[in-house]
């Protein structure tokens, strides 16, 4: 066993210690934590590494001192320094990504995303999804579970119906012309779009090709609520909760909203481009 393993395993024994003293089952744990019965196990066993909000939560609903989850939350912060590489994330499988990814946006009122590469997975369509599946599959070389991954973000998207929640999202005109399926699939991509932009919570911003950009669009970024947001590279998944952090993708994310077109007018930038599709997909 490796070393990471090792301090892995002993963080698991030692919230699974505080789970008993707490005389609570890894079922009724997951309940109150809102989570997949399955995730407490993973945690437990070393199968998977536990977050800083993971730790939080646990120590709060077995109400551990907070000495205790101070110095748990340390470890974890230490492993995920050590280990939360993209490669390394996928090991544990696709659909174990989405649900964790589900557990987060449960516990969020706000979402703003921007995304310069692709459809934002909250509005993908599933077979768009089973494209990008496929895609992250082979650069990654993550577990063969593509359809669970997939089952599992078509879940998630059962949140954009829930009216106590608000989602900003802003893509530039390019991510709608990727070719990262057929041309068939993004007509039924595009379609999608075009539907959820009708939905009262939903704020879906365009920024056309014509628009001046306030910085160059390096990399997406998910602000959930006003004290996180993560930030996904090609290596590497950052969550940054310092407040200057949080400031800082904030300004970044309203400089890109001031230059985004909204409603109608997005509306009528993605029937240009599905417009385009539909033509490449009867040539």
């Amino acid at each position: 066993m490796s070393e990471f393993q090792q301090v892995r395993t002993e963080l698991g024994v030692q919230l699974r210690q505080l789970r008993e003293a707490a005389h609570l089952s890894g079922k009724e744990l997951a309940e109150r934590l809102k989570w997949q019965p399955s995730k407490v196990s993973r945690i437990e066993n070393a199968r998977q590494t536990a977050t800083e909000d993971d730790i939080t939560l646990w120590g709060r609903v077995v109400e551990a001192a907070p000495e205790v989850v101070e110095d748990l939350v340390e470890q974890a912060s230490a492993l995920l320094e050590r280990q939360d590489s993209w490669r390394q994330r996928h090991r544990s499988g696709l659909a174990v990504l989405q649900e964790d990814i589900r557990d987060l946006e449960a516990r969020t009122t706000m979402f703003r995303v921007f995304e310069p590469g692709l459809i934002i997975g909250l509005l993908q369509t599933t077979e768009y999804a089973r494209s990008i599946f496929a895609r992250i599959k082979r650069l990654y070389n993550a577990p063969d579970e593509i359809d669970a991954a997939i089952r599992v973000r078509m879940r998630r998207q059962e949140i954009l119906y829930d009216q106590s929640r608000r989602f900003q999202f802003i893509v530039p005109e390019a991510v709608l012309r990727y070719r990262l399926a057929s041309p068939e699939v993004m007509c039924g991509q595009l379609d999608r779009l075009l539907a959820v932009t009708t939905l009262p919570n939903v704020e879906f911003g365009v920024i056309p090709f014509e628009a001046p950009l306030p910085s160059a669009p390096l990399n997406g970024f998910w602000i959930y609520d006003r004290d996180h947001v993560a930030v996904p590279t090609r290596t590497r998944d950052l969550s940054l909760r310092d407040p200057e952090d949080v400031s800082f993708y904030e300004r970044a994310f309203e400089e890109f909203h001031q230059v985004a077109l909204f409603r109608e007018d997005a509306r009528a930038v993605i029937v240009r481009v599905l417009e385009d599709f539909t033509r490449q997909s009867t040539d």
